[in-house]
């Protein structure tokens, strides 16, 4: 399968869902990250143009650790809006990704960029079959299945699927720690250490869903998409099997 992850900012895909990406790849399925905004104001000490290209660097490097395909749309970093253009250029990115899973943010997050980019990829991706759209890549007619991530610390989001990434967790950790800039960064704002503010929701999910570390996602309930099947990965399988039913 062809799976895309849309994340907000460079990192966000790999603290929220990177062992589930990890997991993906691992089972030899087509990863592609597309990161929405630059991080252009991700430093205290760095002007804006500077730090952004730290960080396309840094995602590059993110992304590299499981082999994914890096989609960087470049918008403002806090100030990413659902407009005409940013539409455009996330439906130009489902045209390249041709996906048949994306993940995105939950659309109520704590950031608007978060729940901005949720909303767009959720309301938009049926538009990437629609030939009257134009954008540099052709149509791509598909309906994917749309997942949102956790939300920080798990705030306001109450899951329904769980991926047991007990085997990749130290992959979502060497993934997250290629953004180095952040890390100084957000332990010096919030007072966090890295892998403990990866660790402690890995364990609490993992206690919910009955394993070690476990990630978080909730479906995207729209007409179209098929709600009797799931098509995350299971570590248990070599590859992921399409099909596998919800009923219990």
């Amino acid at each position: 399968m062809n799976v895309l992850f849309v994340g907000a900012h460079p990192d966000d895909i790999e603290i929220f869902c990177g062992g589930t990406a990890a997991l993906y790849a691992k089972q030899g399925h087509n990863v592609f990250f597309c990161v929405s905004t630059n991080g252009n104001v991700g430093s205290a000490t760095l002007p804006p143009k500077e730090i952004a290209a730290i960080r396309h660097k840094e995602a590059l490097n993110g992304a590299a650790v499981i082999g994914a395909t890096l989609i960087w749309l470049d918008f403002d970093d806090e100030f990413l809006f659902d407009t005409r253009e940013s539409r455009l250029a996330f439906i130009e990115a489902f045209r390249q990704a041709k996906p048949e899973v994306v993940i995105c943010h939950c659309r109520q997050d704590y950031h608007p960029d978060h729940s901005i980019s949720g909303s767009i990829v959720d309301e938009c991706v049926i538009m990437s079959g629609i030939p009257n759209i134009k954008t540099a890549s052709p149509p791509f007619a598909g309906n994917p299945h749309i997942y949102f991530m956790d939300t920080p610390a798990g705030v306001g989001f109450e899951p329904e699927i769980y991926v047991d990434i007990t085997e990749t967790f130290g992959t979502k950790v060497r993934m997250v720690a290629q953004h180095v800039s952040q890390n100084s960064w957000m332990e010096k704002m919030f007072g966090y250490e890295l892998e403990a503010f990866l660790e402690i929701p890995a364990k609490f999910r993992g206690l919910q869903a009955g394993c070690k570390m476990a990630e978080a996602f909730r479906p995207s309930y729209r007409w179209g998409r098929t709600f009797r099947e799931h098509y995350l990965p299971d570590p248990r399988f070599p590859r992921t099997q399409p099909g596998k039913s919800l009923e219990k």
